[in-house]
C-alpha cells in the first residue's frame, strides 16, 4: 500500500524517555511511573494501562474544590506501555520543574508527574462575575505537559504592569499573585460593552504565558479518558 500517511514524520516516534513530543500537537508518555492527566487527554496508548480518577487526596483540597468549582478533571494513568495526549490540535509545551513552582490554567493543563505536588488557587479579587478564577500550582521536581491554542507568547511581567484576558492565559510564573482589573459597570453592559470586562493584572519579577485565543470550549468527558471534556474534579 502507498500512501504520504505513511511518510516517516507520521510514524510513532521511538524514544526512550519517559516524557516527549510525538509532534507539536501530540505527546508522548514513557509509562516508568504513574502520571496525572485531564480527563479526555489520551487519544491512544500501547500496551496495558488503567486510567482512574484522581481524587483530591485530602480534606482541604476537597473543601477547595466544592467552594470553588475549579474545572479540572483528572485521572491516574497506570501500567507499561506508551501512552498519547493531545487535545483539540492545540500546540503542547514541556516544562521540567526541579524545585520550582508554576501556576496553570486548568484549561491549559494536560498532564503531569504524580510526583509533583498540587494545589486549588484563587485569584485575589476573583468574584462570580469574574467567573470564579482559580487555577492549579504544581511544584516539585518532574514534568508538566500543557497545550496552547496557538503560538504562544512569554511576557515578562516585571518590567511594567501586565494585563491578560483570564482565557488567554495559559501559566506563569508561581511567585506572581495576579489580581482582577475589573472595568465592569452596568451602564456600560446595557450599551454592550467592550467585552473586556475582566482582566489578570501581573507586575513582578517573572513570567507569563498567553496564547493567541480565547479558547475552545471542551465538553463531555468519560472517566476513563477515551472522550475529550472537562467536568468535576472530585465525584
Amino acid at each position: 500500500m502507498r500512501s504520504e500517511l505513511f511518510a516517516p514524520e507520521h510514524m510513532e516516534r521511538q524514544t526512550q524517555d519517559q516524557w516527549a513530543l510525538q509532534s507539536k500537537k501530540m505527546l508522548r508518555v514513557n509509562m516508568t511511573q504513574d502520571i496525572i492527566a485531564t480527563k479526555g487527554a489520551m487519544v491512544a496508548y500501547q500496551g496495558q494501562m488503567s486510567f482512574k480518577h484522581e481524587g483530591s487526596g485530602s480534606v482541604g483540597k476537597f473543601l477547595k474544590k466544592a467552594l470553588t468549582n475549579e474545572d479540572a478533571p483528572m485521572m491516574r494513568v497506570s501500567g507499561q506501555g506508551e501512552v498519547f495526549f493531545a487535545r483539540q490540535s492545540r500546540f503542547i509545551f514541556l516544562l521540567l520543574l526541579e524545585g520550582e513552582a508554576i501556576t496553570v490554567n486548568s484549561s491549559s493543563l494536560l498532564a503531569f508527574d504524580s510526583s509533583l505536588s498540587w494545589d486549588i488557587r484563587r485569584v485575589q479579587g476573583a468574584g462570580m462575575l469574574a467567573g470564579g478564577l482559580f487555577n492549579l500550582e504544581l511544584s516539585g521536581h518532574g514534568y508538566v505537559a500543557v497545550c496552547s491554542d496557538g503560538d504562544p507568547m512569554v511576557l515578562d511581567a516585571s518590567q511594567q504592569p501586565t494585563f491578560v484576558d483570564p482565557q488567554a492565559a495559559v501559566c506563569w510564573s508561581a511567585n506572581l499573585a495576579p489580581s482582577i482589573k475589573n472595568d465592569f459597570n452596568f451602564s456600560g453592559m446595557f450599551r454592550g460593552g467592550s467585552g473586556e470586562a475582566f482582566q489578570l493584572a501581573f507586575h513582578g519579577p517573572g513570567f507569563v504565558v498567553v496564547q493567541p485565543s480565547e479558547g475552545t470550549p471542551v465538553v463531555g468527558a468519560s472517566s476513563s479518558g477515551s472522550s475529550g471534556g472537562l467536568g468535576s474534579l472530585l465525584s
